[in-house]
């Protein structure tokens, strides 16, 4: 019994496992490459914390300006620098000789605009209120005024060949005299009104205004 004791506090215990490298061999630190975003060249990494909340700070101040500076937010369409032109009070804007394709004036005030010879093809008005604007001698092919307010307004020697007027737009008291309304959709009232006053010859297209409205 006791020679069973010996044995049993004389046995070899089996090795522990050993490692074929060691724990410190695995690199923790991110390469220059993988470094987390926002770091400078030359610091050190940043850890988590520190980057999501410079992350996080970032995204506060980009919204912040967004939402306080409207020219960042809409730039109105078309070429006309970065000034927002659609939904604005623009009443006596002078916008006379400039070249404003596609521009977007929707739902705009546009009282006592000045548009003269500007070149405004394919430019949206709709729902905007012209009332006394004047584009006379300007080129308003393909131009919306759907549902515009065009009362009073001065349309000389204008050239809206193409241009839209559905729903209610109304050209009530404006001045046509040479206005070429070529291919302009047009209700039964509305041409009946404009063919009421409507006279003259368009200088760029040559075509009688009664005869672009295809007055009786």
């Amino acid at each position: 019994m006791a020679l069973l004791n010996v044995s049993l506090c004389t046995a070899k215990l089996p090795p522990k496992p050993s490692f074929p490298l060691p724990l410190t061999s695995f690199p923790l630190q991110l390469s220059r490459s993988e470094h987390l975003p926002f770091q400078r060249l030359g610091e050190p990494p940043l850890k988590l914390g520190e980057s999501a909340a410079r992350t996080g700070l970032l995204a506060l101040l980009s919204a912040s300006l967004f939402f306080s500076d409207p020219a960042l937010a809409f730039k109105g369409g078309g070429p006309y620098g970065a000034e927002v032109t659609r939904g604005q009070d623009l009443t006596g804007k002078d916008f006379s000789g400039k070249t404003l394709i596609k521009q977007d004036f929707k739902t705009s005030i546009l009282r006592q605009a000045n548009f003269k010879g500007a070149k405004l093809l394919g430019a949206s008005f709709f729902d905007a209120d012209l009332t006394g604007a004047d584009f006379s001698e300007a080129d308003l092919r393909g131009a919306d005024f759907s549902l515009a307010n065009v009362t009073k307004a001065n349309l000389s020697d204008a050239n809206l060949e193409g241009a839209l007027a559905t729903g209610n737009t109304s050209f009530r008291g404006s001045n046509i005299n040479g206005a070429d309304f070529t291919d302009v959709p047009l209700r039964d009232d509305q041409r009946e009104y404009l063919c009421k006053v409507a006279e003259g010859v368009n200088p760029v297209t040559g075509n009688a205004t009664r005869d672009t409205l295809l007055c009786k």
